[in-house]
Order: C-alpha cells, then structure tokens, then sequence
C-alpha cells in the first residue's frame, strides 16, 4: 500500500532467475521467458605447473552489476577449457598453458604454464610463475591479462631475483593477486589469490594460482617447503628434493603445484591445471514467479526504533597498511636520496579500526615526488590517508640541498656536509647527510633517503677515489597481503665524478631508487605501489634525481566480510589457508572501500 509516497512491505511478484552451470563443454538454450539477458561466470582452464605454480585461468564476470550479456533464441554453444598438462618429468620443462572458456563473445584465456628448472614462466591469463634452480640468474613471471580485456583477468606469476644460490619455484598469478617471488633458502613462493564470487548463490572462490616448488639442499635447510596453493583451486607446490605438486581443482581453473627439487639435482614432478568452468544466469527467466518484499515505511522503522527491536548494522574490524608516496631524489653532482614515504599498519597485531557494515570509506593513495631537474626542484611525496590514519609524503631535499623532512627524511646533498631530513616518529627514520670532499680531489656524496626501517646511510668520501652515494634506508616488510613484501625504502644518493670513478648509493630495500653517479644519467626512480624514494643525481656536472613511487593503502577483514573496492583498477581478494579466508582489498590508486 501507500504511505504518503513511501512503499511500505507490499509484495511485488516477478519472474526469478535461472542459472545454469556447465562444468563441460555444451550448448545453453534460453528458457524463453523474460528479456533474454544474462549474467555470466567464464572461467578458463588452469596452467599445468614446472617447477614453478601454473597461472590460474582467467576470470571474466559480469556479476554482481556488470553488463550482462544479449541471449539469442538459437542454442549457443559453451567452451569450458582444459586444465594444462604438467611438465616432463624430472621438470625439465615447464607446465602447458590451459585452454580457454567461452560464451558469445566473452573468452577467457588458459593460465599460463609454470616454468621450468631455471625457466620464464609463461604469459596467459594468469601468468605461471618463474622456474627455481641455481643458476643465480634472474627469470620472470608470465604476464597476466594476457590477452589484454577490461576489466582484467588475470595476474602476473612471480619472479625470481638474481643471485639466489637456492631458489625454489615463484607461485602462478591468481585472478585476484600475483603470484608469490622468492629469497634464498628454497621455499617455494604462495600462488595468487583467486577472486570469490556468488553467482551460484554460494561465494565460491575461482582461479587461484599454484603454488611454487621447494628446493631442497640437505642438511641445510632439510626440506624446502612447497608453496601453498592461491585460494579458489589453486595446487600446493611440493616440498623437495623430490615432490609431485598439487593438481588444480577442477571445474576452478586453479594452477598447478609445482614440483619439489633437490637444489641442482634430482627433480620431481609438475601436475595438471584445474579445468575452467561456465556459469549463465538468465534474469526473469524462469517459468514460476516469486515475490520480492518492499521497503520498511517511515512510521515502521520509527516504531521499531522506539520499543528498541530495530536491529543497528553490525560492527566490522578491519587491520590496515598504509604507506604515503616517497619524496623524489635531489638533482646535483652528489644529491641527496628521497625519503620514503610514511609506513603506518596495524598488523600485525596492532589496533584495528572498526566501521558499521555498509559503509563507505575515501581512500586517498599519494603519488611520489617529483625527482629534481634543470628547471624545477624536487618535490616531497603525497600522503596516503584512510579513515583517520594519514601517512607523511616522503622528504626531498630543500635548497641548498639540505635535508628535507617527511615521513622518512630525504638526504643531505652538496660539497657543504648538508644533514640529511627527519623522519616523522612511528612512520619512518631520518636520511643520512652528506660528505664533504676531504681534498680537492676527494668526492662529496650524497646521503640517502630514511625508510620505514632504518635511517639513510651518511655518502663516503675517499681522498683520490672510491666516493660514494649513501645507502638508502631499509623499508619494512609486511604481510597483510598474504605475501611477505618491503614497502617504503629510502632513496640512494648520488656521487660526484670530479676526479674519477664513483658510485650511487643503493636504494633501500622496499623500493628505493639508487643514486647517480653518472653525469646526464638519472637516477632510478622509487618503485611505484611501494612508497620507495628516488635516487639522487650526480656525476660531474649533474643529473636528475628519480622520482618517488607512489604509496600503497592495503585493508584486511575477517572472511564474513563484504568488502568492495573502487575502480576497477583496485581488487578484493581472498586469502588461502592458514590466513582462515581473509578477505583483503588492495588500493594502488585513490577510490572508495565499502564494507
């Protein structure tokens, strides 16, 4: 009935829905009720694994409030891709690619195949993650989104760094998160998470990528742990030093578990990826009605809250990580390094901060400072905030290259010994100062940036060579993603080449850009998403300092939780065991968090 315009609990009857799952290849004919138009759930088959976990399938929805696709009165034929086959034995090579899923104009492409013994992971749409092995070279992940549609489907597979004596197999990219990379000592890296989704009716995750492969070394370490599988059917990696991986869940398009190794010697062995899965869910389709209730009136809802019954919206606790954009690196013959930018969280651990459900929460990502040029100065980094939680922009260096401070100081630059900047207490350190030339043919260096770790290292200078740019601070490593990784390290700073060779300082660790010590050369930027300072200039004569990267906000509930995150460029993922389903929302760029 009406109530001066307000809908009170009338019942509205309407056709329901009909959804219909194909867990194989087959043909969907519309039920021929209702306006023809669907929500669909195309998931492609997972990467077979390596040594490395296989990319997931990719993951393309329209559902919830996507735009649903045009059904035609003539059958349409459903592609629901394979899982890849596992590598040969003893991971030889890497896993095959999975093939895709299918429906009208929707394709969804197979996950890329995880590496093998000291191989590239391959491209697909979820990347499978960089082989292990000792070589000591750097491999890559495949690429994610691969090929290319918006919103995107897929991640990119972890990446194994240079260097690494025994390096186990990196994790398969998930359609929520990439893949997992490695350090020394041969545990395998966690495949991506997958993204949930509830078309079904049930929240259901899908394409979680595949663990990585241990790489055993006996007596130390004594086994290499596989890598856990990313929520939404991704495999387990194996332990070494010799493990068969986890095959995908089928009808998921999780990657495969990689296989476990002996570091340099015997080799286990892949295992398939989880086939694809499509969902079709036709609106108004159905040959019943239901009936949908309306809206509480006014007077209702006064009522209720007046004898106490109206139910408040229920709490939700949230951890949180949030890292300003690191400040950009000084130009000059010895500049000073930016700072990072301010490092903030409370996990683990720490107070979280509590919201009613249904709320909607402004996110602010801060961009990195602009690195020094001829023209123009360098510029601090931008804050990052969520609720009431505001990291500082990382410092650069003020005229006359004196130290700057922000949420880690910037370095002190020049021949003048300038200090480097102060750090803002709780969210980062001070950058190091300069050195002054020791004679004439001595080599003034620059300081480099704080991190959210340790302060920036002091530039060294040496009378007739051998100067060199201070070491960035160290950033802080955090896990709230599910994989450990180094946010906010400071930048490296620059050295002069009066009289010779010279050396940039290192960027920190956690993104820090590294110094020039090369005239017209500029120094590296900040890693973006990291908060990382930029490198300062150098070499005789000058140049540019790199720019801070930009911050990063991560937030962290409980499984039950209903997160969203906006735009698309932000996700919501789900974390796999033993996180216990956490679900947690990334934020590379500003938008707006719903609970």
């Amino acid at each position: 009935m009406s109530n001066g315009g307000i809908i009170g609990p009338v019942q509205n009857p309407q056709r329901g829905s009909v959804t219909t799952t194909f867990t194989a290849s087959g043909t969907y004919t519309s039920p021929g009720f209702g306006p023809g138009q669907a929500d669909y759930l195309v998931v492609a088959g997972g990467g077979g694994s390596g040594g490395a976990g296989g990319g997931a399938g990719g993951f393309r929805t329209s559902f919830p409030g996507g735009t649903k696709l045009s059904i035609p009165s003539s059958p349409v034929p459903i592609t629901v891709g394979a899982g890849g086959v596992a590598g040969t034995p003893n991971m030889e090579t890497s896993g095959g690619s999975g093939t895709s899923s299918i429906l009208l104009t929707i394709t969804s492409a197979g996950g890329g195949g995880g590496g093998g013994l000291d191989i590239n992971g391959i491209s697909g749409g979820s990347g499978g993650g960089a082989g292990g092995g000792g070589s000591q070279t750097s491999k890559t992940g495949g690429t994610g989104n691969t090929p290319p549609v918006s919103p995107s489907q897929g991640n990119t597979g972890g990446s194994r760094p240079p260097g690494l004596v025994r390096a186990g197999g990196t994790g398969g990219g998930g359609a929520g998160a990439v893949g997992c990379s490695v350090v020394e000592g041969g545990v395998g890296g966690n495949g991506g998470a997958g993204s949930a989704n509830s078309i079904t009716g049930s929240s259901v995750a899908y394409a979680g990528g595949g663990g990585g492969g241990g790489c055993s070394s006996p007596p130390a370490p004594p086994t290499g742990a596989g890598g856990n599988g990313g929520a939404g059917g991704g495999g387990a990696g194996a332990a070494g030093p010799n493990g068969t991986g986890t095959a995908g869940t089928v009808n998921t398009g999780g990657g495969a578990g990689g296989g476990g190794a002996k570091c340099g010697g015997i080799r286990g062995f892949g295992a398939a990826g989880g086939s694809g899965i499509v969902v079709i869910k036709q609106c108004g389709a159905s040959s019943t009605f239901e009936v949908a209730p309306g809206v509480w009136s006014l007077s209702e809802q006064y009522n209720y809250k007046k004898a106490g019954q109206w139910t408040p919206s229920a709490q939700i606790s949230l951890d949180y990580l949030v890292v300003a954009g690191g400040g950009g690196g000084a130009r000059a013959e010895a500049g000073g390094g930016g700072g990072a930018g301010g490092y903030l969280t409370s996990f683990p651990g720490g107070t979280k901060i509590s919201f009613e459900s249904g709320s909607s929460i402004s996110i602010t990502v801060g961009a990195g400072g602009s690195g020094g040029t001829a023209p123009s100065a360098s510029t601090a980094g931008n804050p990052s905030i969520f609720s009431t939680i505001t990291s500082t922009g990382g410092g650069t260096a003020t005229a006359p290259q004196i130290g700057g401070p922000g949420g880690s100081g910037s370095g002190g630059g020049g021949r003048d010994g300038n200090a480097g900047g102060s750090g803002t207490p709780g969210q980062g350190n001070a950058g190091g100062g300069a050195t002054p030339r020791s004679s004439p043919c001595g080599k003034d260096a620059g300081g480099g940036g704080g991190g959210a770790f340790a302060v920036g290292s002091a530039g060294a200078d040496s009378p007739g060579g051998g100067g060199a740019g201070g070491a960035g601070g160290a950033g802080s490593a955090n896990s709230i993603s599910g994989c450990s990784v180094s946010y906010a390290g400071g930048g490296g700073g620059g050295a002069d080449t009066f009289c010779g060779p010279a050396t940039g300082g290192a960027g920190g660790t956690g993104g820090g850009g590294a110094g020039s010590a090369s005239p017209g050369v500029t120094a590296t930027s900040g890693t973006v998403n990291t908060g990382g300072g930029g490198g300062g200039g150098g070499g005789s004569g000058g140049s540019n300092g790199g720019s801070g990267g930009s911050g990063i906000v991560i937030v962290r509930a409980p499984g039950s939780a209903n997160l969203g995150a906006s735009p698309g460029t932000n996700t919501v993922t789900t974390l796999p065991a033993p996180a216990g389903g956490c679900k947690v929302a990334t934020f590379t760029v500003s938008g707006t968090l719903t609970t």
